[in-house]
Formats: structure tokens, C-alpha cells, sequence
């Protein structure tokens, strides 16, 4: 892995973990789900536009249309729209921690679905990661947070999984701008549907609010994307996915800072286990396996 993937990989951490803050800002004052499609819309067109300035075209290979309908649908509406429903109800930073558990959920799907082989290491992690998030969480549900928030963070990480499976043909054969762009767009028809339904628009556009729509579809919605797919493409999924080790740290620290939420020691010690286990179980698919 070289220097400029590791900056690249750094950068794409804390824009993806920075997203449950800027998200909350925005819940707080605006629907969830139309404002999130609103949002997908804008960085849809955007990323659209630059593709088709940089040359590229619609004509994506059939794999490539298949995942990018699945990544729109599963990270853009399931995955992100129930974040930001549930940010409604529970603190960023523990939205942060629980989906900081997808690189766990994906390598104890690969284990269980696709029959993996998993080393001891990656095993440990997968305890560890579990552990950590266990531990969090209890504390947090017996001192008040919403039930009903933490579930919708749980099936967003499933949502999120199952995406993260479509990310190779995703990012197989080019076309990345496009590819992203086009899965904005998908998001953002998803969820304008449920959102007429169920949501009234009913927004005052005050500069905090301006300010953090505008930061979570250019940074987190645009460039880590790009990023993302462009790590895939370069290190391969494996190693990528090294980087959300960082994730529930930069998530917490940047909740801390700008939304002022309390960290107990437990927090501290649990985001500690979590990232451990990352780590351990992002190490473990690097080594080579052994001959049985």
C-alpha cells in the first residue's frame, strides 16, 4: 500500500465517520428522509455532471448497472435512511459505533454464508468487535437511549453489508464517477416515495442547517464515495476496508467536538475493543492462508 492510498484511506475514514454529525445537525431541523433525498439528488447530478466531463458515458457493463442498483438502494436508502431516522432519537456517536461494526458484519457473513476460511486472528476480532459493541450499547440503552433508534442502526449495518458485497463488480471496468453518481441518483428515488408518504417538508434553511447539507453531500456523500470505490479499485476490498478500523474513533471524537456528547469511560473502552477487533479481523484476511 503506498503513501498516496494511505492519505487517501485517512481522508476517506474521518469524511465517512464525520457523516453521523453533520446528519444529526440536519435531522434536527428538517425531515429525514426528503431532506436525505434531497441531498442524494444533489450530489447525484453533481457526480453525474463530472463523469460526463471527464468523458465517461451511461454505458456501465451489466454487472456494474446490477451492483450499483443494489449499493443505491441498500447504503443510500436502507443504510442512510435509517440513520437519519434514527439520529431523530439517539446521539451521533453511538450511531457512529454501531455501523462502525459493517467491516465485522461482512467478514462473519463471508464466514457463515460463503463458508470463508477465517484465521484465529480474525476469529478474536470478530469476538472482540462483537464484545465491544455489546458493551457500548448496554450501557447506553440502560441510560435512556431509544430502543427503537439502536434496531434501525442495526439493520442499517445489515443493509450496509449486504452493499459492501456488491462493491467489486461496482468498481470493476471503470466508469467510477459515473458509477457513483448514478448510485446517488438510485438513493434518492428510493426514498422520496416513503418520505412523501410518511414526512411533511416543512424546512427553514438556517446557515447551520445550509451549512451542514452542504458538507454532507460534497464531503461524505460525494468525495468519500469516490474515494471508497477508487481504494477498491486500486488496493482491492481487503485492504480498503482496513481503513474503517478508524471509524469508531473519529466518529466519537468528532460527536465530541461538535455536538458536545458526553463519552463515559466505558465509551472510551468499548470504541477501544471495537477498533482492535477491526483491525485484527482487516489483518487477518491479508495473511496468507494456511494449508490444511
Amino acid at each position: 500500500m503506498d503513501l498516496r492510498a494511505i492519505i487517501l484511506g485517512l481522508l476517506f475514514a474521518f469524511a465517512w465517520s464525520s457523516a453521523f454529525t453533520s446528519a444529526r445537525i440536519i435531522v434536527a431541523e428538517a425531515p429525514p428522509l426528503l431532506i436525505l433525498s434531497l441531498r442524494f439528488f444533489c450530489s447525484g447530478l453533481i457526480g453525474v455532471a463530472i463523469a460526463l466531463a471527464l468523458g465517461q458515458s451511461f454505458r456501465l457493463t451489466r454487472a456494474q448497472w446490477r451492483a450499483t442498483v443494489i449499493f443505491g438502494i441498500c447504503q443510500n436508502a436502507l443504510y442512510l435512511g435509517l440513520n437519519f431516522v434514527a439520529m431523530q432519537w439517539i446521539e451521533a456517536s453511538l450511531a457512529a459505533i454501531i455501523a462502525s461494526a459493517m467491516p465485522l458484519a461482512v467478514a462473519l457473513a463471508g464466514w457463515v454464508i460463503f463458508r470463508d476460511r477465517v484465521s484465529p486472528l480474525g476469529i478474536a476480532g470478530l469476538i472482540a468487535g462483537m464484545v465491544g459493541v455489546a458493551l457500548i450499547m448496554g450501557m447506553r440503552l440502560s441510560g435512556g437511549a431509544d430502543l427503537l433508534g439502536v434496531v434501525f442502526c442495526l439493520i442499517a449495518v445489515a443493509a450496509l453489508t449486504a452493499a459492501t458485497l456488491s462493491l467489486r463488480t461496482a468498481s470493476s471496468g471503470g466508469n467510477f464517477m459515473m458509477v457513483v453518481g448514478l448510485q446517488m441518483l438510485i438513493g434518492a428515488a428510493a426514498l422520496l416515495v416513503p418520505g412523501l408518504m410518511l414526512e411533511t417538508w416543512d424546512v427553514t434553511w438556517t446557515p447551520r442547517l445550509t451549512l451542514a447539507f452542504a458538507y454532507t453531500t460534497l464531503v461524505p456523500g460525494l468525495l468519500a464515495t469516490l474515494i471508497w470505490f477508487y481504494l477498491v479499485d486500486r488496493i482491492g476490498a481487503v485492504k480498503a476496508a482496513t481503513f474503517h478500523f478508524l471509524n469508531p474513533f473519529f466518529g466519537v471524537a468528532v460527536a465530541a467536538v461538535f455536538l458536545s456528547e458526553a463519552l463515559g469511560w466505558l465509551d472510551v473502552v468499548g470504541v477501544m475493543i471495537i477498533t482492535a477487533g477491526i483491525l485484527a479481523v482487516q489483518l487477518s484476511k491479508q495473511m496468507p492462508p494456511t494449508q490444511s
